[in-house]
Order: C-alpha cells, then sequence, then structure tokens
C-alpha cells in the first residue's frame, strides 16, 4: 500500500503520468496500473483526463494527498528510526530563504550542531515562497523565510527583526523574483516613489550585492548584507523593518528536533537581544 501511496503522491504533485514514473524510476504503464490498482482498492477515481497529457486531481484525491503525507511521514519516521536504533541519530532537514541562510544561519549552527550532536542536519538555500512549499510536502522539518506568508497547516513563529536599507547609486533597480521575501518591500519603494525602472531581475543575493560593489544598479538589501560587505547604504523607515519566520510541520515526531525549535527561539531572542543593544550605542545608524 506505501509503494501505491508513494506513486499517488508524485502523480498528485506532478500531474503527470510520465513525468511520475521519471521520477519514481518505472515506466509510465506501470504508474497508470499502481494508480489503478489504487483507484480499485478505495473505490473512487482519483484523477480524470482533461485531453491528452493533463491530469486533474479529484476532491477525493485532494483529501487523500493530505492524508497520504501524514502516513508515508509516519512510516518514513519508523523506518529511520529502526535504520539509527544503534546509534540514536535522528535527521532535521531545513530550508531558509536567501538572507537568513547567509547571514543568520551560519551564525546558529555553530551553535546548534554541537548542543544535538544526535542530529544529522542537512541545509537548502530557498526563496521563501519555495521554502514554504518544501514544509508543506514534508520535504523538511524546518524553515526559515522572511515575509509572513498565509502557512495553512504549517505553523509559523516570529524571530528578530531585520532592517531593510537602500543601497547603491546608479544604474538599473535590481529586483529579486516576486516569490522573494524583499520583493514586498521594493514594490512598495517603487510604488511610493514612482519609479518606472529601468529594472533587472536577479534571483540570487550574492549576485545582487557584487554587481553592488561593481559600481551597477541600486537596490533594497537587508541591513546585515549591506554591513558585512561594508556598503554604504541609506536607513529606510519604520515600515521597512522587517521579521525573519521560523516554520514547521504541525506534527514532529523526532523529541530532538522539536527540542531544536526551542532552541531556536531562545536563540531568536538573544539575537534580537544584541541587535538592539548595538542600535542603541551605534544610535540606530
Amino acid at each position: 500500500m506505501f509503494k501505491l501511496l508513494e506513486t499517488f503522491r508524485v502523480v498528485y504533485e506532478t500531474r503527470n503520468f510520465s513525468k511520475a514514473g521519471e521520477i519514481l524510476f518505472i515506466s509510465q504503464p506501470s504508474v497508470s496500473s499502481q494508480i489503478k490498482q489504487l483507484e480499485t482498492e478505495l473505490d473512487t477515481p482519483l484523477f480524470t483526463r482533461n485531453g491528452r497529457r493533463e491530469i486533474v486531481a479529484t476532491p477525493q484525491a485532494d483529501l487523500l494527498y493530505q492524508g497520504t503525507l501524514d502516513l508515508l511521514e509516519d512510516w518514513n519516521g519508523i523506518i529511520d528510526r529502526i535504520s539509527r536504533e544503534q546509534d540514536q541519530r535522528v535527521s532535521c532537514r531545513i530550508a531558509a530563504s536567501h538572507t537568513f541562510a547567509v547571514y543568520l544561519l551560519p551564525k546558529l549552527l555553530t551553535e546548534l550542531i554541537p548542543a544535538f550532536p544526535t542530529i544529522d542536519f542537512s541545509i537548502q538555500m530557498m526563496n521563501s515562497i519555495e521554502v514554504l512549499e518544501a514544509a508543506s510536502r514534508h520535504e523538511i522539518e524546518l524553515g526559515f523565510i522572511e515575509k509572513p506568508l498565509s502557512t495553512g497547516r504549517i505553523k509559523r513563529f516570529t524571530m528578530m527583526r531585520d532592517q531593510l536599507v537602500l543601497v547603491g547609486q546608479t544604474g538599473p533597480w535590481l529586483l529579486r523574483e516576486t516569490s522573494s521575501g524583499v520583493y514586498h518591500y521594493t514594490k512598495r519603494y517603487l510604488e511610493e516613489y514612482n519609479i518606472k525602472g529601468p529594472f533587472l531581475e536577479v534571483k540570487n543575493n550574492e549576485i545582487i550585492i557584487e554587481l553592488i560593489k561593481q559600481g551597477v544598479g541600486k537596490t533594497i538589501i537587508s541591513k546585515r548584507a549591506a554591513t558585512e560587505h561594508h556598503l554604504p547604504y541609506e536607513s529606510l523607515p519604520e515600515e521597512y523593518l522587517r521579521n525573519f519566520y521560523l516554520i514547521q510541520r504541525h506534527h514532529l515526531d523526532s523529541k530532538e528536533v522539536n527540542q531544536c525549535v526551542a532552541f531556536i527561539k531562545k536563540w531568536s531572542e538573544q539575537v534580537e537581544q544584541a541587535d538592539l543593544i548595538i542600535e542603541e550605542k551605534t544610535g540606530g545608524a
């Protein structure tokens, strides 16, 4: 049954039998056969065809998908615990949006890894929406995002603040993609000052920073990034003060990963307090 559910999950996410077969390393007819077998066992249709290739999920498939994620997670958790029984190790997959991944996550990991020696951490960098989608698909346990997205079944906790600043003086406006955390604030600034361009979309913070260093373009970035790279910056009003957020699935089957969440919250409070002390000493410059 779990094999059928795994095939169903991939078909549901790709909406394509051939692509699902490529991901699962089985033939397209095998995918179709397994879906048909699952529909027979459940006595309900899961997909309908709309044209030659496009398939549409039924309401029953929508319901089954959410339950399948939980079932497969529980099953994979059991397998993982069995395979790690001798050394009692667990895994924690983390995804972080760009600014947090580059300027805060390494500092967090220097404290997190020694505190949890039995956890095997894996790290990915994505934009905020991609992090949320990965958590929704149960591909990660924890995530860090840079805007207050509606998270549905995912828990969200407010972390430390992050001041955005203006850097660069000449050339095009360097914009992140629309799904990134900083794009919302950049769009607000452009509308507020009726800026019409020219624009250049760059889907990576580090490339943007290198362009600024070369004297190409202007943009809005985290003050942490500007300070780290010794870039002159212009302070922005309070409405450009944002928060980072920690997200997690509602159900984490590892006691150690739940302890990680508590550790991260405490660490965030300490970083926030340290930032306030620095602001007081520098006069908020």
